[in-house]
């Protein structure tokens, strides 16, 4: 009996960008080779040069930067490319900066090369990713934000648990493990969320969830 060839999934296509070359070296290195870096850049306007010329799947950003830094990127890419911001930054006002920029993760420079690499696999397919150590600050920050929403809630109970644990930045599997439900159930209830909110991107409930205190 012969063997179907399982085939491979192609590399997923990185921007680097930030000022120190020897640190864009050694993620270029962590990386692996589930991804390819198609761009680097040592600058924010450079980035935003880069990222339109390449189209890359995915972008790893520095939050301090010459030219505006990482929230110049964001905020000319982020429609166009999933990016996620990796910095030595664990000050609450940044992340909060980045999310409503439209970053789609927030990562910190110490995270284990695995980490790093199972969270940006995680960033390319669309899921909102945030270091352990940072997702406290995202709930704490619903938690003081005055409750914006006018009108009734259009999501469910369980809509807004899986919202939650989005926000979170947990993985699909991770919910469902948290909430007993499958991981495509979760997927589902994602789906249906964004309709509701006439939304377009995963990150972009996270947004949601933080504007309208969501806790």
């Amino acid at each position: 009996m012969t063997q179907r060839a399982v085939p491979r999934r192609a590399p997923v296509r990185v921007v680097l960008a930030d000022d120190h070359p020897i640190w864009r070296d050694g993620v270029a290195a962590d990386l692996g080779p589930g991804f390819e870096v198609v761009g680097e850049a040592a600058a924010a306007d450079e980035a935003i040069e880069v990222i339109r010329a390449t189209r890359p799947d995915l972008v790893v950003c520095d939050l301090k930067m010459p030219g505006g830094g990482g929230l110049e990127v964001v905020r000319a890419c982020g429609t166009a490319t999933r990016i996620v911001i990796l910095t030595v930054s664990e000050q609450e006002r940044d992340l909060l900066d980045a999310v409503a920029a439209g970053a789609v993760g927030y990562l910190t420079k110490s995270a284990p090369g695995d980490e790093l690499r199972a969270a940006l696999l995680r960033a390319a397919a669309g899921e909102p990713v945030f270091a352990p150590s940072l997702a406290m600050l995202v709930l704490g920050e619903f938690r003081r934000l005055a409750k914006q929403a006018t009108g009734s809630n259009p999501l469910t109970e369980r809509e807004r648990e899986v919202l939650q644990h989005v926000a979170r930045g947990y993985s699909y599997r991770e919910i469902g493990e948290q909430l007993h439900i499958a991981p495509k159930t979760v997927e589902n209830h994602v789906r249906n969320i964004l309709d509701k909110l006439h939304l377009s991107r995963r990150q972009e409930l996270v947004r949601y969830a933080v504007e309208h205190g969501i806790d």
